[in-house]
């Protein structure tokens, strides 16, 4: 593979890194580690109630209002809340507070998915079904939210979803982040969809 002689490096037979793909390589890498943070941020507030998005009424008290306790911990549920009153009063409300979404499988699917997400992201492993799962989920709440009270067609759900998928094809995991040496597992180069 020979290089393009760039300007300014000492041997233009020698690869260098050009400064603008280092800076995007280290903006993508903060991008997914905040990214990152988002999601097991939520994971660890509903898991808690810490008071931020959970366990905290409109006008900001501590309160349970989720079975037992507002923390998953203490028997609230983390998706019945949004299910049955976030989605009020919107096109898909009778489809995501129908029985079909009520029960244990969705709390448990739900807190996985952000708990993996948030690891995978932070990590830098796991890009690829990261992305598709994140964006998965960023899809749904999005549609949960329908209509849309600031913009008719984009909220941040479709912008996350977006850059999600950036952040695999970018292969963010690389820099600050585990993805080569996840990468180099048997099982991962066996099975690429685990990039």
């Amino acid at each position: 593979m020979s290089t393009i002689p760039r300007p300014g490096y000492p041997d233009a037979g020698q690869a260098e890194v050009a400064p603008e793909t280092r800076a995007f390589r280290y903006v993508f890498a903060a991008t997914r580690i905040g990214l990152g943070f988002v999601f097991l941020w939520a994971f660890l507030d509903k898991l808690f109630a810490l008071g931020f998005a959970t366990g905290r009424s409109e006008d900001g008290n501590t309160v349970d209002y989720l079975g037992e306790g507002a923390a998953w911990l203490n028997g609230g549920s983390p998706t019945d809340g949004f299910l049955q009153f976030g989605t009020e009063g919107k096109a898909l409300h009778g489809f995501y507070a129908s029985d079909f979404f009520a029960g244990a499988w969705a709390d448990w699917l739900f807190m996985a998915g952000l708990l993996g997400i948030g690891l995978a992201l932070i990590l830098g492993i796991g890009m690829r079904l990261a992305a598709a799962t994140g964006a998965l989920l960023m899809v749904l709440m999005w549609s949960a939210d329908l209509p849309l009270e600031n913009n008719p067609i984009i909220d941040e759900h479709i912008i996350y979803a977006l850059v999600l998928v950036a952040l695999a094809l970018a292969n963010a995991g690389h820099t600050f982040g585990l993805g080569r040496q996840w990468e180099k597992l048997p099982v991962v180069a066996d099975n690429t969809w685990l990039k």
